[in-house]
């Protein structure tokens, strides 16, 4: 059995408690089509295979691709890509059969990139949509992406992903459950992506004062904000928003950063 790899960031799942919370939340039913980023050993996609109509795992290590192709080799719902999930065109891929719902313990070293892959941006949201997207990831990584505003852990990746899907911490997982252990403590989400209730009018917009507004953590937001918005403009807006003008990027929900997204819209700066 090929041993894990430091440069791939491979930590094999031993525990079975995770297992079973990651199956749990995937609420895997017999037609669901599942697509298994980075299977390592199999131990996963052993479970999902067992519940899943198919089962599509992406793995780049050709020593474990070996090793999967052999153990799975009489399921018939099994499919393996010898790729680069970040290089993969998921859509035209399996056309034939795209996949409904993710269920991976991902690589932690790219953690950023296949979110962006798999959700999208907020100007762009990915598509297809997936149902439900479950992964094990750091636990950093976890608690932005369900952050509350005003917390230390909220910031424009808990704006992006909240404004794109639902976003739902499952349970937290010791470096224990993991062989080699990592250095970090994870967790497990459920992300189900969907538009956002009331969406931004100039989504792109949004984007830019949400990489301009969480530039500078500790600074005022209608400073950070000044160079794309004239400052008394903003201010007026703050007010009728009923948002302090000390008011920093993290205090403002997602609704809130709409709100400020469609006042200011770039046509009146």
């Amino acid at each position: 059995m090929p041993r894990p790899r430091k440069r791939f960031a491979q930590h094999w799942l031993k525990s079975q408690a995770v297992l079973r919370e990651i199956i749990v939340a995937a609420n895997i039913q017999e037609c669901d089509r599942i697509l298994e980023i980075g299977p390592g050993r199999g131990v996963l996609t052993r479970e999902l295979l067992a519940q899943a109509q198919s089962v599509v795992s992406v793995e780049l290590d050709r020593d474990l691709c070996k090793s999967l192709r052999y153990t799975f080799k009489d399921q018939d719902n099994f499919t393996l890509l010898e790729q680069d999930f970040l290089n993969i065109d998921v859509a035209a891929e399996l056309a034939d059969a795209q996949p409904n719902k993710i269920v991976a313990n991902i690589p932690y070293n790219i953690t950023s990139p296949i979110l962006s892959k798999v959700l999208g941006r907020i100007d762009a949201p990915a598509q297809p949509t997936y149902e439900t997207v479950v992964l094990l990831v750091q636990k950093e990584v976890a608690d932005r992406l369900v952050a509350e505003p005003g917390s230390k852990t909220f910031n424009g990746l808990s704006v992006r992903s909240q404004y794109l899907a639902h976003c739902e911490l499952i349970c937290p997982v010791p470096a224990s459950a993991f062989k080699p252990a990592p250095k970090v403590e994870s967790a497990v989400v459920r992300l189900t992506p969907r538009p956002y209730p009331q969406p931004a009018q100039n989504p792109q917009w949004l984007s830019t004062l949400l990489k301009v507004g969480f530039g500078s953590r500790r600074k005022m937001l209608r400073n950070n904000l000044k160079a794309l918005v004239d400052r008394d403009q903003l201010s007026d807006c703050l007010n009728t928003l009923n948002i302090s003008l000390q008011a920093r990027a993290e205090e403002l929900s997602v609704a809130q950063w709409i709100a400020l997204s469609d006042a200011v819209h770039p046509s009146q700066v």
